[in-house]
């Protein structure tokens, strides 16, 4: 029934895709996350196997000349993420819908390869309330910051590549607005 269906939410770090997408999780049973690949170091509180697949580089450009992946990118310097072809097999297999929670260039190259998918932009009020937004974290540096702003720039003009686009100037009303562009896609 839900046979090569993807949903996608997109948008640049702070602005609050991974909220949505843990609120449409919950509401949504037929739905399932797709466990990105990640070539970066496990955090604390990250699980394997349930937030990322932690790879090396060298396993991941092994498993990539496999041609494993849907799609991937090194989203900063020396961090690589990824979705993997069998993530999506997996997910069809349970009779669910994927959700990939991942960058604006890999959802650009989803899309490509699966047209019927929808996608979702989660849009920012503005780039000075993301930098608000992610200096409230205290996980960047002044560095980092920046260079998480100048993509979030780019990113952003970007948007009307999706075929829907959010703006997340109030969280409650943003998951609304997802939860019904969801419920048609999954009606349709």
């Amino acid at each position: 029934m839900h046979q090569n269906k993807i949903i996608i939410l997109t948008a640049p770090s702070g602005a609050g895709k991974t909220s949505i997408t843990h609120y449409l999780l919950r509401e949504f049973p037929q739905l399932a996350f797709s466990i990105s690949v990640a070539t970066r170091k496990r955090r604390e509180n990250e699980v394997e196997g349930k937030d990322y697949y932690f790879m090396t580089e060298e396993e991941f450009h092994n498993r990539n000349k496999n041609n494993e992946f849907v799609e991937w990118e090194m989203v900063y310097e020396g961090k690589i993420y990824g979705t993997l072809k069998s993530e999506l097999e997996r997910i069809w297999k349970n009779n669910q819908v994927p959700v990939l929670d991942i960058d604006v260039k890999g959802a650009i190259h989803v899309q490509e390869q699966y047209p019927g998918t929808l996608s979702i932009f989660i849009d920012p009020p503005s780039v000075d309330e993301l930098r608000r937004r992610l200096s409230s974290r205290g996980t960047e540096t002044e560095e980092s910051l920046q260079t998480r702003i100048n993509k979030a720039s780019y990113e952003i003009s970007f948007k009307h590549h999706f075929s829907k686009i959010i703006l997340n100037d109030n969280l409650e009303k943003a998951c609304t607005q997802a939860k019904e562009a969801v419920q048609q896609f999954l009606e349709s």
